[in-house]
């Protein structure tokens, strides 16, 4: 019973420990927040800090009513739900050959696969290979490059080791062949890491701006974060905010603030139906070999 009642407040602790550390992290978002909904003369009074001040839905409409910055936010959604297919698919082809003992050149392939987390060429010789591909100002160049992750591939590969051998040569003797393994056996069973994997690549590619900087220039290709950096950093926004009649830096602080809330959010939305299978596949992705 004395061993009950320790357990319990432990875990009261844990629980109080872990709350304290989210809240934290998620001070800054709830700052962003209440900016973006707090007047113009609130911010020039310096009276925004956690709660809106003042509430107004001004900052949220002038941002939609830019057609530019919707049309990203659309391209964007189009682009991580493309990127996370392909990169599902190529990851589970690159991982799956691996784990057959039989297969010729299979340490070889592992080595040159873990050799590229190591050594890059850099930027420069990235940016002249882009060029001549012609993959400078394609919306190709936003999904090739970075269509595969070898450490999700390596948590893959090391899920994959984990299902026993005897369901692979059962359905081998069933006449089954590698792909219909792949397919009826391993896919199924891989359900919580393939979950996880699908989540790291779509906020990858929803957070990425810095390809689209280097290699893109043509605004109907940039997606949303690249459009919140020149949000951020353009003047135009204070122009305009001048225009509406506000204070130049305040105004343009709530412009910046609500693009920040529409450029995080929607992505935020796809983790509770992902978060069942998170804690899983992490888990079952972490068994070595």
């Amino acid at each position: 019973m004395v061993k009950s009642n320790k357990r319990k407040i432990e875990d009261i602790i844990i629980a109080v420990i872990c709350f304290f550390f989210i809240l934290i992290c998620l001070l800054p978002m709830v700052n962003i927040l209440a900016r973006s909904l707090s007047s113009a003369q609130a911010m020039i009074n310096n009276r925004v800090s956690f709660w809106p001040v003042d509430f107004t839905w001004e900052s949220y409409f002038y941002v939609l009513k830019d057609s530019a910055f919707v049309r990203s936010l659309w391209w964007t959604a189009l682009l991580t739900l493309i990127c996370t297919i392909i990169s599902l698919t190529i990851t589970i082809l690159a991982s799956y050959p691996l784990i057959y003992d039989n297969l010729k050149g299979r340490k070889f392939y592992n080595g040159m696969m873990l050799l590229t987390m190591y050594f890059s060429a850099g930027t420069i010789p990235n940016y002249l290979l882009m060029k001549q591909l012609n993959l400078i100002d394609n919306p190709l160049v936003l999904i090739i490059p970075n269509c595969l992750s070898i450490f999700n591939m390596i948590i893959l590969r090391s899920f994959l080791y984990t299902v026993p051998d005897s369901l692979r040569e059962s359905a081998q003797v069933e006449g089954a062949g590698p792909i219909n393994v792949l397919i009826r056996i391993y896919l199924p069973l891989s359900k919580p890491v393939l979950a996880t994997l699908a989540l790291f690549y779509a906020v990858g590619r929803w957070n990425g701006f810095s390809d689209a900087l280097m290699y893109v220039s043509n605004p109907k290709y940039a997606p949303i974060q690249l459009k919140l950096y020149q949000v951020i950093n353009n003047r135009s926004s204070i122009e305009t905010a001048q225009q509406e009649g506000f204070a130049a830096p305040v105004a343009s602080e709530g412009l910046k603030s609500a693009a920040v809330m529409f450029a995080t959010v929607p992505i935020l939305l796809i983790y509770p139906w992902l978060q069942r299978y998170f804690i899983a596949g992490v888990t079952l992705g972490a068994i070595k070999e």
